[in-house]
């Protein structure tokens, strides 16, 4: 019986959305594969077009896509671009994602809501994806939306390095700015070294999105450098209202960390007049000129997600990027 026998060779490219093109080319640096050039843009009526301008069959296919505002507008890019390479022959497609949309709209909170964060995957599912890639959740549970692997990476060891040689020898409180946010600052606490843990008790009305009540305290931080950990920073509402009640409890100094630096309006108004001394984030987001403050200092994430394509392309271990940490 006649046959062919192929090489079994495996090729990694790296493609980039429009939402935050310097993103993938500092991964691409990192990782000495710059993003496969690309024909997109839009036509008259505002729809999408997308083509590769070389040849993506067979590949190990990595598309980068920050959700950036208009978020709707580059998630339907990044769905395009998906169709693309699957329509290609791309061998396995993973939506590098981080900052996942809709990640706040993870369950029912009222009867006639949406699941929005299960749509997302679902979407990007059908369009062909195989995998997916993205960066610190809302909620550990959006993982199990997508019907495929799907790879969390965690920027608390970026953060936590620089909170450490930046505030050595003062004495930290980790805060959560709500009762959601606990177990991620049991997390930090064990990272800096098992230092104390406060959370502040908040109240949210649920007919006003962005608005928050905060009420009060929990925990030791009286004179001493309250370090408030988040994953996104949004309208500033409730970091900055976490602020006064920390600096009404007595504490010494207040800093916050947080993965994507959303920042929708009035936040860098907030963050400008508020009493905290520094906003440390990744550059998940694209933080435009005018929205750069002073106080606002950007960690770049690149090499955490460069490591993490290379080990989902080596068919290695994406946890070992975090000691286990899962």
């Amino acid at each position: 019986m006649g046959s062919i026998t192929a090489e079994n060779r495996k090729t990694l490219m790296l493609f980039s959305g429009r939402a935050f093109p310097e993103l993938a080319d500092e991964i691409g640096k990192v990782l000495g594969v710059p993003p496969t050039p690309t024909d997109a843009y839009d036509f008259a009526n505002g729809e999408i077009f997308i083509r590769y301008r070389e040849s993506v069959r067979g590949s190990d296919a990595f598309m980068v896509q920050s959700m950036s505002q208009p978020v709707n507008e580059w998630l339907v890019e990044s769905l395009i671009m998906v169709d693309a390479l699957k329509r290609g022959s791309a061998k396995r497609i993973t939506v590098v994602l981080p900052f996942y949309p809709y990640a706040r709209q993870d369950k029912k909170h009222r009867g006639r809501e949406p699941i929005s964060a299960r749509l997302m995957s679902d979407l990007y599912k059908t369009a062909g994806a195989n995998r997916i890639l993205t960066v610190d959740l809302h909620t550990a549970q959006i993982q199990g939306f997508f019907d495929g692997p799907v790879d969390h990476l965690f920027a608390m060891d970026i953060l936590a390095g620089y909170v450490e040689g930046r505030f050595a020898g003062r004495p930290i409180t980790v805060v959560a700015p709500d009762s959601g946010r606990v177990r991620v600052a049991e997390r930090w606490t064990d990272r800096l070294g098992g230092c104390p843990l406060a959370f502040i008790h908040k109240t949210r009305d649920p007919l006003k999105p962005n608005h928050v009540v905060a009420n009060r305290v929990v925990g030791d931080v009286e004179g001493r450098v309250c370090l408030i950990v988040d994953d996104m920073i949004d309208t500033g509402g409730t970091i900055t209202k976490a602020a006064d009640i920390l600096f009404e409890s007595g504490a010494a100094d207040v800093v916050v960390a947080a993965t994507h630096a959303v920042l929708s309006d009035p936040a860098t108004e907030k963050l400008k007049n508020s009493r905290i001394s520094e906003v440390v984030v990744t550059n998940t987001l694209p933080l435009p000129p005018e929205k750069r403050l002073d106080k606002i200092t950007v960690l770049s994430i690149a090499p955490l997600i460069a490591r993490a394509i290379r080990e989902v392309f080596d068919d290695g271990s994406v946890t070992t990027l975090f000691g286990g940490l899962s």
